[in-house]
């Protein structure tokens, strides 16, 4: 019931769960999916997996519900509060309807759904730093080869495509030296990152590639020459030679400029994920839109250069549609949801459900 779904949701927001510390979240899952007749697991990295049975359905195939467990910071101590049937955070936290409204939809759905086939769930750690639960989970438990994962946004979009991502790890060494005595003898690693960063495109570079520096930190004291900074870059694309050979030239030029200022760089690259994409006449998706008519969406599909769980099931031959759970404004303190929305999202998911057993 719609009711239960709702008071489910706000219990779990309030369990802690940043990533890396999503343990109590998925040991209460564990509880919950074998309250509904499922068999459930971790796998060694932790990853939650459960099976449940066909229910009025001769269709032996299995598919693939999945979300993940884990929240973006700061995600600790949240106290969700309801307003005007809209379900937000009440303090300095973010909500955690990414993608805890997933997993509460999908749970209420599996225990409501009058008809559905063999459904295997994965509940993943991890996911908001680098899918690293996806990455790690183990495959051999799982036998679907379709399924749809419960963590895009708009319920009015199906995710049919991700992007290629890669990240630089960049260490500058400049000399340190005394800043008032004698600053000649040194060689500043803030201005050195800073004029090859300087130097970079970066934000949206076209329709499907994006660049950007999210961290830098350097220097000791304010009086000191700083001898050491470092900066974490990315680039991503729906492209992946695109990807590749953009990650290729923003080292070569974080390179260059920081040489030429007499500095030396370390630049470690590595791509954390590939691009994957599948067709909009796919199955997952045709029933994914029929869900969604049924819940009263008409939805449309799209291909989005953020990155989801699905890139990782897509290039393990799990064929992955990416469908809306409702939430608004997700990683944000203003993170919302509404409570019509996960009821809409509840339908399409029981749809889905009945759709698949065909």
């Amino acid at each position: 019931m719609p009711e239960r779904m709702i008071e489910q949701f706000m219990e779990m927001v309030r369990i802690d769960s940043e990533s890396g510390n999503e343990g109590k979240m998925i040991d209460y899952l564990l509880k919950e999916f074998k309250k509904i007749g499922a068999a459930a697991e971790k796998d060694s990295y932790g990853n939650l997996i459960a099976k449940l049975p066909a229910k009025d359905c001769e269709n032996k195939e299995s598919i693939l519900l999945s979300c993940h467990a884990d929240t973006v910071k700061p995600g600790v101590g949240i106290e969700p509060i309801i307003d005007t049937g809209v379900i937000r955070s009440k303090g300095d936290t973010i909500l955690g309807a990414d993608d805890k409204a997933g997993i509460a939809e999908m749970l209420e759905a599996l225990r409501i759904a009058e008809v559905r086939p063999p459904v295997e769930v994965a509940i993943s750690r991890q996911e908001e730093v680098g899918l690293l639960g996806v990455k790690n989970l183990d495959y051999s438990k799982l036998t679907a080869k379709k399924g749809f994962l419960l963590d895009n946004d708009t319920l009015d979009t199906i995710v049919i495509g991700g992007p290629s991502y890669f990240i630089l790890d960049v260490t500058v060494k400049g000399k340190a030296a005394h800043a008032g005595m004698e600053p000649e003898k040194g060689i500043n690693a803030i201005q050195a990152a800073s004029n090859a960063i300087s130097k970079l495109k970066l934000g949206r570079l076209d329709h499907e590639t994006t660049a950007n520096i999210g961290i830098i930190k350097g220097g000791v004291v304010r009086n000191g020459v700083p001898e050491l900074v470092t900066f974490l870059a990315e680039c991503r694309s729906l492209d992946h030679s695109k990807a590749e050979k953009l990650a290729d030239e923003m080292k070569m030029i974080i390179s260059k400029e920081v040489e030429a200022y007499g500095a030396t760089t370390e630049i470690k690259i590595e791509n954390m994920c590939k691009a994957v994409s599948i067709s909009e006449n796919s199955p997952v998706v045709e029933i994914s839109k029929k869900a969604l008519r049924e819940a009263g969406i008409e939805a449309t599909t799209t291909f989005i250069t953020g990155f989801t769980d699905a890139s990782i099931y897509n290039n393990h031959g799990i064929e992955m549609s990416v469908v809306g759970i409702g939430a608004r404004m997700e990683h944000s303190l203003d993170e919302h949801i509404y409570i019509e929305d996960m009821k809409k999202a509840l339908t399409m998911i029981v749809e889905l459900l009945r759709l698949s057993a065909e």
